[in-house]
Parts: structure tokens; C-alpha cells; sequence
């Protein structure tokens, strides 16, 4: 009789499934937010710090792991073109604009994820799909893996969801800059978050019903097929 260890035969619980968005996400922009508020640091000093963690967790990834942390090398990416923009000063209407340069990194980071075969917004989306429930992570590894009849369909929606909000992401990246030079600069103080928040609900009501929606349903019928399967397989043993 063997003893099971580690983490193999446990159900995933919810902080498993959450917990590269809380180390890769999370921490960092928390971490900027206290440094620069709660301890009175300048924008430049906390974001140099708050780049701390994703730093170390891509260079980690690429040496001991032999990949890239994609999360983590978007907010690092994002954090450096941060610290780069914040030496932009004086004209406003450029002070508004910086806030484009962000919003593109993100989308381009998306979009070229997506690319390489790692579509980077999964991270977000897996865990509201599966939900601790440890028959869905085994589904969820069958699709993804290629082993179940929906998995060339599944992987196409799971590209789908990033290449919205890639796109998202970049009309908004366009549509501040472009407000940013020919709208009044009061207009856009406030339009500029309207902007924001458009393309966030876009993004949600967009991939919801174009790829995670879907994506969904294939993974209950793949579990309920598992669940079909054991029982021949029980017999044949």
C-alpha cells in the first residue's frame, strides 16, 4: 500500500484554481497601490517595487522551469512601460494619451499570445469554468491536451476569448489616444474611465457568449462522458 502525497488525488480548491491570478495579478498591482498610497512612495519608486514579484516568478519560469510566465511577464512588461511613461510630463493632452501605451501593451501581449499557442486570458477564465470541482480539471486536462472529441473546438474557443479581449483592449488603447488629441482635455479626464469600463464589458459580454459560454457546455459533456466511461472500464479490470 502506497501513501499519497503531495497534491495528486486532491480535489483543487477554489484558492488553487485562483492562485496564479493572485500571484501574478494581485500581488503586484496591490502591492503598487500600498507602496504609493499607504506608504507615501512616488509613482516611479512604486512600481519598480510592486515589479518585485512578477520579475522574479519570469525569471524563475525561464530558469528552473524551462517557460515563460506569461502573466507574470505581462505585468512586468506593463509595470516597465509604466516606469518609462511616468517621465512623461508637462503637455496634457500626452499625459492623457500614456494612458494608451498601457492599454496596448496588455492587448498586444494578448494577441501574441495567443500566437505562441498560450492564449493568456485562460488563467482568468479557467477557474470560473471549473470551480474547484476536481471532474472538471480532469476534463478540462482532456480537452486541452487533445485526447477528448471536442478539443480542437474547445482550443478554438479558448483562442477566441483572447483574441477579444486583445481586441478589446486595443480599440480602447486607439479610441484614448485619438480622444485624447481631439476632444477637450476636461471631456476626456472623465471619458477616458467610460472607455475603460466599455471595453471591460464588452470583453465580458463578447467572450462570455462567444467563447466561454461554449466552452462551458463542452466541458460538462466531456465530464458526463467520463463519468459514461468508468463503468466499461471497471469491467474490463
Amino acid at each position: 500500500m502506497t501513501k499519497n502525497t503531495g497534491t495528486q488525488g486532491r480535489k483543487p480548491s477554489v484558492l488553487d484554481n485562483f492562485r496564479p491570478l493572485l500571484i501574478d495579478v494581485a500581488v503586484p498591482l496591490g502591492s503598487y497601490y500600498l507602496f504609493k498610497d499607504a506608504c507615501g512612495m512616488s509613482t516611479f519608486a512604486a512600481l519598480a517595487w510592486s515589479s518585485v514579484v512578477p520579475a522574479v516568478r519570469t525569471v524563475w519560469g525561464l530558469v528552473r522551469e524551462r517557460k515563460t510566465n506569461a502573466l507574470a511577464g505581462l505585468i512586468l512588461v506593463v509595470n516597465v512601460v509604466s516606469l518609462l511613461l511616468s517621465f512623461v510630463s508637462g503637455d496634457p493632452r500626452l499625459m492623457l494619451a500614456k494612458d494608451s501605451g498601457v492599454s496596448s501593451t496588455v492587448a498586444i501581449g494578448i494577441l501574441v499570445s495567443v500566437r505562441l499557442g498560450r492564449p493568456m486570458m485562460t488563467a482568468g477564465m479557467r477557474p470560473f469554468l471549473i470551480k474547484g470541482d476536481a471532474a472538471k480539471e480532469a476534463a478540462w486536462q482532456r480537452l486541452v491536451s487533445g485526447a477528448a472529441a471536442d478539443s480542437a473546438a474547445f482550443r478554438r474557443k479558448e483562442n477566441a476569448f483572447s483574441i477579444v479581449w486583445g481586441t478589446v483592449l486595443l480599440a480602447e488603447c486607439v479610441a484614448r489616444f485619438v480622444g485624447a488629441y481631439t476632444l477637450p482635455v476636461d471631456t476626456m479626464v472623465w471619458l477616458g474611465t467610460v472607455f475603460m469600463v466599455g471595453a471591460m464589458v464588452i470583453g465580458f459580454v463578447v467572450g462570455g457568449g462567444l467563447a466561454a459560454e461554449p466552452m462551458e457546455r463542452m466541458l460538462k459533456a466531456e465530464v458526463e462522458a467520463g463519468r459514461s466511461e468508468r463503468p466499461a472500464v471497471a469491467v474490463a479490470a
